[in-house]
């Protein structure tokens, strides 16, 4: 039987999150992670090297790792020092270390995929030094993705400041794509980045692969405050066109009253609404399950019953 190829695109904690699972199924997996975040350890080394961003990277590559925890957990680890390298994920000055030497951020990934036994592809959205911009629905232009976050606003636009010049292999593995994924995550931070390229919305919309969106389960702060799953759909087809989504993978766990509450004055996270009557209206094809776990005291999604209803879809 030929082996399924699926293309998934988001950033570093989402993703990661579906890839943990996802790796186990007999399934091609291409993982295309966005290069612009430049906060933290990712935006030092960013601007000391002016490199695209690696930090979402790095997630990606250790949780597709099929090494031991002990060596995985190397990846992760933060130095605390009182030196320039305090807070320097590990993972993070091997990408960059090798991005020194290789002058290719692809390359350099490689190379690493090989030490951690990674048996995926990941790629990077663009090799390129990109400065995620956004203007607010008040009209307020925001300019890095550390920023658009910590405003906690909602915004009509995300752009570059730089024009963007995807890497041609993401193009090609979307083409190819039996199934194209968009992953949860940041919906202004990890998941639009991929969608204001218009190389890569026209690359979707050409492939013959279904498009699914797997939808968050909580709200973002200012950002998404009282988004419906259809309020999400919405907001990305606003980008990759209207009636670009097949189907749409959303969460109907019964999360406990402690949990919710928990969420809702800690962080102003609310759980992310199914508005039946509208996604109806719209037509969209909306696949429920039973997708949460909260047995590490966080709400998120349980990676190997996601993975099992996008690879159940997969195989239709």
């Amino acid at each position: 039987m030929k082996i399924k190829k699926v293309v998934i695109l988001g950033g570093g904690t989402g993703t990661s999150g579906v890839l943990r699972g996802l790796k186990y199924f007999p399934i091609d997996i291409t993982a295309v992670i966005t290069v612009s975040d430049n906060g933290s350890s990712t935006g030092k080394l960013r601007e000391e090297f002016s490199a695209p961003a690696v930090g979402d990277i790095r997630k990606v590559l250790t949780n597709l790792s099929t090494l031991p925890d002990e060596i995985k957990d190397v990846m992760e680890y933060r130095l605390s020092t009182n030196s320039d390298l305090n807070g320097h994920a590990m993972g993070n000055l091997l990408l960059v270390s090798l991005l020194d030497k290789t002058k290719s951020l692809k390359t350099s990934i490689e190379y690493l995929s090989k030490l951690l036994d990674v048996k995926h592809t990941v790629l990077p959205l663009s090799e390129d030094y990109l400065t995620l911009m956004g203007e607010t629905i008040d009209g307020k232009i925001v300019e890095g993705e550390e920023n658009i976050t910590k405003t906690h606003k909602q915004y009509k636009r995300i752009f570059y400041k730089e024009e963007p010049h995807v890497i041609p292999e993401v193009l090609k593995k979307i083409k190819e794509a039996d199934l194209i994924l968009l992953s949860m995550g940041s919906l202004y931070t990890s998941l639009t980045p991929h969608l204001i390229c218009k190389d890569v919305v026209k690359a979707i919309n050409d492939a013959k692969a279904k498009v699914v969106y797997i939808c968050n389960a909580m709200t973002q702060p200012g950002e998404t405050d009282n988004f419906t799953v259809n309020d999400h759909i919405q907001a990305i087809e606003k980008y990759l066109g209207k009636n670009s989504i097949d189907a749409t993978i959303v969460n109907n766990s019964k999360i406990s009253k402690y949990y919710i509450e928990k969420y809702r004055t800690e962080e102003q996270k609310e759980i992310v609404k199914i508005d039946y009557d509208n996604i109806e209206k719209e037509n969209y094809e909306l696949i429920e399950g039973d997708l949460l776990t909260t047995e590490d005291g966080t709400i998120k999604h349980d990676s190997l019953k996601l993975s099992s209803i996008i690879f159940s879809y997969l195989m239709r």
